[in-house]
């Protein structure tokens, strides 16, 4: 398929349903945030939970080294087609396993590998769909599915969950999670069906590529906002009860707001500003979120924290996949996209172990963790944003070169004869 040129579409019936793959295979995964108390009701205990969940954790972030080549090698269709149906097969797992044995730690691996490869895929195909300059605009528009498939998961796990002791709960919250997933695989098998890949000439390993064109600044970013994610997803509800606060709604319900409204409303800033001023300024967002953290002592002292905090994920996240995706060449920007993400997985498997030993060892381990963060997060903020503030962006460049008048075209040229080739699609 020929590269879209600027004027072409993004948002058409296959961005759509791209969409909608998007949007249940989040709220599948957030639907299934009831898991340890599934493996509570088959006998087992905490760290049993945490063990399948870790196994099956660390077998998808291992299977990044082969999900990279598989994207260049295969392309986004048949990859993106594979890893569905394993998402699909773990869930129907969690429905119909009633068991602490192999077959559950086999049906949380495959559902963690589906996941980890679906999510990659969804944000290669989309980028790779759109014209030249709007490759994160794609991107960030195709994560605000995220936040309403985060509210609807979540509000499955709460609505259904009657009683914990009866296994009626379980089958029902599992049962729809696997309905979604079949969902989310018919709409995966419809939105890939044209896909054509052209195979590279050579397949390196991921480690490789890695170690020959991942940029530094953007991998430092992925990284915190990995441990980013670990505070959000891990120790956060740990903070609320040792406040005495039994509920954090709040905190999620403004993070998914602020994310989503912001997603909306800075889609276009790439194009205008750069990506490498949106990081710096969506860094801004996790200090200050952080910062004022430390201070919440009530559930509705968590709403501007959790504001300032979905305003830096609404920046970064697209910002640091389109970046450091599009370092690698055009056949390999399957690796690309799959090294970023990982860098985020890497950034909260590394933090999990260090954060929780600052919380148990530290009278005031919590406000340890997230002025950590606060400085961690300056400290890339400086020193990144030192350097990239005016750095080129092809984006915005191409942005720029596409609102020009054809009467000054030659005047121009020689400005942009530096700027790096536009990358061609992959997958398509």
């Amino acid at each position: 398929m020929s590269e879209p040129d600027q004027h072409s579409p993004i948002y058409d019936r296959v961005f759509a349903v791209a969409y909608v793959a998007n949007l249940t295979c989040v709220t599948v995964n957030a639907a299934t945030f009831r898991f340890a108390e599934l493996v509570d009701f088959l006998g087992g205990t905490e760290k049993t939970a945490g063990v399948i969940v870790a196994v099956g954790g660390l077998v998808a972030f291992a299977g990044r080294f082969l999900l990279g080549p598989a994207f260049d090698r295969f392309g986004v269709g048949r990859v993106w087609r594979v890893m569905t149906v394993s998402m699909l097969l773990g869930a129907a797992g969690f429905w119909l396993v009633r068991s602490l044995g192999w077959p559950l730690y086999t049906a949380r691996t495959l559902f963690a590998v589906g996941l980890a490869g679906g999510f990659t895929a969804a944000n290669l195909f989309v980028q790779t769909r759109a014209p030249a300059g709007r490759g994160t605009e794609a991107i960030g528009t195709l994560g605000t599915s995220g936040f309403i498939g985060l509210i609807i998961g979540t509000q499955i796990g709460d609505r259904f969950f009657f009683d914990p002791a009866d296994g009626f709960s379980y089958d029902v919250i599992f049962g729809l999670t696997t309905l979604l997933a079949a969902a989310n695989t018919a709409a995966v098998f419809w939105v890939t069906r044209d896909v054509r890949h052209r195979r590279p000439e050579e397949n390196p390993p991921l480690h490789r590529l890695m170690l020959r064109h991942q940029p530094l600044g953007p991998t430092a970013v992925a990284l915190v906002m990995g441990g980013v994610f670990c505070v959000t997803q891990v120790f956060l509800t740990r903070f609320a009860t040792s406040l005495g606060i039994a509920d954090i709604g709040m905190f999620f319900a403004g993070y998914a707001v602020s994310a989503f409204s912001f997603r909306l409303l800075t889609r276009k800033w790439s194009q205008r500003i750069g990506r490498h001023r949106m990081l710096v300024i969506g860094l801004t967002g996790y200090v200050v979120g952080f910062a004022t953290l430390t201070t919440a002592t009530a559930e509705w002292q968590f709403v501007f924290p959790a504001v300032c905090i979905g305003f830096g994920h609404a920046l970064l996240f697209p910002s640091v996949v389109s970046l450091i995706s599009e370092a690698y060449p055009p056949a390999y920007r399957g690796s690309g996209t799959n090294a970023a993400l990982g860098c985020m997985e890497f950034g909260t498997l590394a933090s999990a172990p260090l954060f929780g030993a600052a919380i148990d060892s530290l009278a005031a381990g919590y406000a340890v963790v997230f002025l950590g963060l606060v400085a961690t997060s300056a400290v890339v903020l400086v020193t990144y944003g030192s350097r990239a503030w005016r750095a080129h962006d092809p984006e915005s460049e191409v942005a720029v070169r596409a609102v020009r008048r054809p009467a000054d075209t030659d005047a121009d040229d020689e400005v942009f004869s530096d700027l790096p080739a536009v990358a061609e699609p992959v997958g398509r």
